[in-house]
């Protein structure tokens, strides 16, 4: 049974930094990219980075460019996203998937950014 869990979420202030952990199981994590993408109330999937299966090639959609950085560790089938500067546009769910389009994602973390 395929699983993703995403933990890490929470609410901060504007500028702070948040770090969000997605634990895989039920495939081979280690054969496949990964992705990070959100839903910001009232409206659509967004991706937001994605990793290689060695973690040695990443790619960042414009609006986190050079703010969140992505990560994985293979033995421990798990995803990472680090986030920095965060902006009240942030406030989203967010959800580690299997694909840019959000599929198979699992149930999201929410972030919420406020002061």
């Amino acid at each position: 049974q395929v699983q993703l869990v995403e933990s890490g979420g929470g609410l901060v202030q504007p500028g702070e930094s948040l770090t969000l952990s997605c634990v895989v199981t039920g495939f081979t994590f280690s054969a496949y990219w990964m992705y990070w993408v959100r839903q910001a109330p009232g409206k659509g999937i967004e991706w937001l980075s994605q990793i290689d299966t060695y973690g040695q090639t990443t790619f960042y959609a414009d609006s986190v460019q050079g703010r969140f950085f992505m990560s994985r560790d293979n033995a421990k089938n798990t995803v990472y996203l680090q986030m920095n500067s965060l902006k009240p546009d942030d406030t989203a769910v967010y959800y580690c998937a299997r694909d840019r389009d959000g599929n198979g994602r699992g149930p999201g973390t929410q972030v919420t950014v406020s002061s």
